[in-house]
């Protein structure tokens, strides 16, 4: 991985003043513009007829192909042109590779085993009976996750990415043990490890969306048990409310996603105040064109995103979904409970049908698969020997004729008539998994004796 992230092209506008051999010219241009690309402007507004190399203020050469925001070049700075470069008919500058800061395969299974031992670490340790022992596993654990989050090495941003599950994994192996309750616990690891999350965004250089989602994750579960904890609410109330956000975020996730900012939808045609160094200036006062690099810097921002954000669902939803159904005791609680988890596996299973990312939605559909076999899990349990072989029995005539079905409309998920229907069934089932979570709570029960 390169030591630098290449920075969106649509990030904030610069104004930058350069000085050359032609004289003065200020320059207005998106963040992430490359050298290459202001100093064929400047060779274009002086009339110049070889392209210039542009240094800092400090004399310091920035190559071609570097981003300005990477040399440390901000809005106001004055750079300058030095002549040298020869300039040809067609200029083919080499492209960026939007995923050369991305995590290969090996760099995504190594930050999964580290979260995994990290958690187990953390998971064992509450079975030690010494408290200085476990102080030393979560004295490590913490020191691991903080050193992770330096900003040192080739890996950094992938080490980084691992660093607050070892934070959460200290706070499991010094808090589990004394006797809090399970929302207490829960509360101090996601705290644990959205702050070493926000201490790794704080020093990373560039913008990372993993972090991001770890601090708004880690944040909400905080916020609802910890508020479960000091309301004296019953601990199933705030396994519900995560259920539940984690079916919506399930489908706003890709809203976020896929946000551009305005600055790479404006119409240049349209502007008569400043004009712009991107690529393809045509037309009389200059057209904006977002370049294909810009393009692809973009669409693998969204793509981090969305893979966390389904990873961070697929967490909460196996932390949430068991407690959920251990807490649910009580008969009317315990319908509520195994109706809010079967309608909630079944709108992120369906959800994931709209995500084209294969990562993503493999992760989504697992969470949706966890929710439905802790469900089935917990029903097999409570019923008799010959309610278990009839459950059985249907489950696998169930799997035969989705099976069949798949077989038969092979690609018409895709289909327009398909995807209402799929659209609805999702509509459908987030909107009983609601409904369902009023009775999970407690609170359709509590009304009920209020009123008898």
């Amino acid at each position: 991985m390169a030591e630098t992230q290449p920075v969106l092209a649509s990030t904030a506008t610069m104004v930058l003043s350069v000085h050359g051999p032609a004289g003065v010219v200020d320059l207005m241009v998106p963040g992430g513009v490359t050298a290459h690309d202001v100093a064929r402007e400047y060779a274009r507004q002086s009339g110049l007829d070889t392209i210039p190399l542009l240094q800092t203020a400090l004399g310091q050469l920035i190559s071609a192909d570097r981003l300005l925001t990477d040399a440390g070049v901000e809005s106001g700075d004055m750079v300058v042109a030095v002549t040298g470069l020869h300039r040809p008919r067609s200029v083919a500058h080499r492209p960026v590779r939007a995923g050369a800061e991305e995590p290969g395969p090996l760099s995504a299974l190594a930050c999964t085993a580290a979260a995994l031992a990290a958690a187990l670490a953390g998971l064992v340790a509450t079975g030690i009976a010494s408290g200085t022992t476990r102080l030393v596993v979560a004295g490590v654990l913490l020191l691991t996750g903080v050193l992770a989050t330096l900003p040192v090495g080739s890996r950094a941003r992938h080490r980084v990415v691992a660093a607050p599950a070892f934070g959460a994994a200290a706070a499991l192996a010094y808090v589990g043990p004394q006797g809090y309750q399970t929302s207490g616990v829960v509360a101090a690891c996601a705290l644990t490890a959205a702050v070493v999350a926000a201490v790794g965004r704080a020093w990373a250089p560039g913008s990372d969306e993993v972090l991001s989602v770890w601090i708004v994750a880690a944040s909400v579960v905080a916020g609802v048990t910890g508020l479960t904890v000091l309301t004296e609410l019953d601990a199933r109330v705030g396994w519900a409310l995560l259920l539940v956000l984690a079916t919506l975020g399930a489908r706003l996730a890709p809203v976020f996603a896929i946000d551009v900012p305005d600055q790479a939808l404006i119409e240049m045609e349209l502007a008569v105040t400043a004009w712009s160094a991107r690529d393809g200036v045509t037309g009389r006062r200059g057209r904006m064109i977002v370049p294909e690099s810009a393009v692809k810097v973009l669409v693998a921002s969204g793509t981090r995103m969305l893979t966390a954000s389904s990873a961070a669902i697929l967490v909460v939803v196996a932390v949430a979904v068991p407690l959920l159904m251990r807490t649910a005791v009580i008969d009317v609680d315990r319908i509520g409970a195994r109706c809010l988890v079967l309608f909630a596996g079944a709108a992120m299973l369906m959800a994931a049908r709209s995500y084209r990312h294969r990562a993503a939605r493999a992760l989504l559909r697992l969470a949706g698969l966890v929710c439905w076999g802790v469900l089935c899990a917990v029903v097999l349990r409570a019923a008799s020997p010959g309610q278990q072989a009839a459950v059985v029995v249907a489950a696998v005539a169930l799997g035969l004729v989705c099976v069949a079905a798949a077989v038969a409309t092979g690609r018409g998920w895709r289909s327009v008539w398909w995807s209402r229907r799929a659209e609805v069934a999702e509509v459908v089932a987030g909107s009983f998994a609601i409904g369902a979570a009023v009775a999970a709570t407690g609170l359709f029960r509590t009304l009920w004796e209020m009123s008898s």
